[in-house]
């Protein structure tokens, strides 16, 4: 408030007669009893509509995280506690917001005055019914306005809530808001992601092969919308922080290298092929770099290390389908050497389902073991053993068992 009027003073001259009455306007009573008067030209929200149409004149709704419904997708709901609040109104107004969003002792006056706080009443005025009747107009700011309304600018879309997609009745006609808390989180992410001193630290290890505790997070194809313009505060106060800046994630389908698939033949392992796969030599290359720095034995270190195992899994379960793609039972040609539980695993033809080789995931599982330990033991000083043997067995045991399951029943 001080900085605002101080601003304005430094325009005039010092014998201006303006002067005196601009002092008069930020006296405490007097600025309190206009902010309270102007509250009502802005509303605080956690869901937009400007932002869909900057023309629509529909319902803002203030929904706080905590209180929405658990969902299966990700959404405001997992916002939690801390979550920013939007601002949306007469833009000349937001003064009075920066007011109401002043923090002590890491509570901002607004959430003081919405828990009816005495300390925070006594602060407005020393005059108990006048502190009521600001803090009245101020907690205003997060009431909803009027009846819920949409708009002909605003978007709507049918929603599938039944099982009957032929049936009008199962469907419910939803009037999608711009959730404008859940995006500044994510901007927020993404800007720390990409922009943060720890952030450039961890892609440099990154870049010279050397260990950090920092993983590095990247996203592609990245798009900015630009809301507002030229004046992105007459979209929302959030928008006005971001510049108008709003993260569009990419969306589109995965975009498939295709490589030519040839069968293994006049080869007795399939991971000497699987080992020379880009994407499996970075992720050993990377496992094998963090277990040489001897992280701590602690949670974050086993997430680490499993995140990068899992990978590897991931792989072998691609690699698998596509041999899996050539024509049923071509591991069945005299030059195929591979023992038989390879070949149950990258030829849907080789065996039927009532002659599967016993235990053929198990002892894939543990070749699978073996060949990351060799893998992994590149020196003296990183030496792999029985407890890793078991873990990586264990792993992809695990992940066989769903294929194990289709191929003792299929039809």
């Amino acid at each position: 408030m001080l900085e605002r009027r101080d601003g304005k003073l430094d325009k005039l001259p010092a014998d201006d007669p303006k002067r005196a009455e601009l002092l008069a306007q930020f006296q405490p009573a007097v600025w309190l009893e206009d902010a309270a008067r102007r509250v009502s030209q802005i509303q605080a929200v956690t869901h937009s509509l400007k932002p869909i149409h900057p023309d629509a004149k529909g319902s803002n709704l203030y929904c706080p995280p905590p209180r929405l419904a658990a969902q299966t997708v990700v959404g405001s709901h997992c916002l939690g506690e801390s979550f920013a609040t939007d601002v949306v109104g007469n833009a000349a107004a937001l003064d009075v917001y920066k007011f109401l969003k002043l923090e002590f002792e890491g509570q901002s006056l607004l959430a003081r005055l919405l828990a009816g706080d005495e300390d925070a009443l006594a602060a407005l005025s020393d005059d108990p019914t006048q502190a009521h009747h600001w803090a009245q107009a101020f907690t205003g700011l997060v009431a909803p306005r009027g009846r819920v309304a949409s708009h002909t600018l605003a978007k709507q879309l049918y929603w599938l809530a039944g099982e009957a997609p032929l049936r009008d009745a199962d469907f419910h006609l939803l009037a999608p808001l711009y959730p404008s808390s859940l995006v500044q989180r994510m901007y927020e992410q993404l800007q720390e992601d990409r922009f943060s001193e720890a952030a450039k630290e961890a892609r440099q290890a990154k870049k010279a092969g050397e260990f950090h505790e920092r993983p590095t997070h990247d996203y592609p194809h990245l798009a900015v919308q630009k809301l507002g313009g030229t004046k992105p505060q007459n979209i929302s106060q959030l928008n006005s922080e971001r510049l108008g800046q709003n993260f569009l994630l990419a969306s589109q389908p995965p975009q498939w290298h295709s490589r030519d698939v040839l069968p293994l033949l006049d080869t007795d392992s399939l991971f000497k092929r699987f080992g020379r796969r880009p994407e499996v030599r970075q992720t050993v290359k990377a496992l094998h770099t963090f277990l040489a720095a001897n992280p701590p034995k602690n949670v974050g270190t086993r997430d680490t290390r499993d995140d990068l195992a899992d990978g590897l899994i991931d792989e072998f379960l691609l690699f698998g389908a596509a041999l899996r793609e050539l024509p049923p039972g071509w591991s069945q040609a005299p030059e195929c050497k591979l023992p038989d539980e390879q070949k149950v695993w990258v030829d849907s033809g080789a065996f039927s389902p009532e002659n599967l080789p016993p235990n053929w995931a198990d002892e894939l599982a543990a070749r699978y073991a073996l060949w990351l330990n060799a893998a992994l033991s590149t020196t003296d000083a990183m030496t792999m053993g029985d407890p890793e043997h078991a873990h990586w067995r264990n792993d992809l045991r695990d992940a066989l068992a769903a294929y194990d399951w289709e191929l003792r029943h299929a039809a």
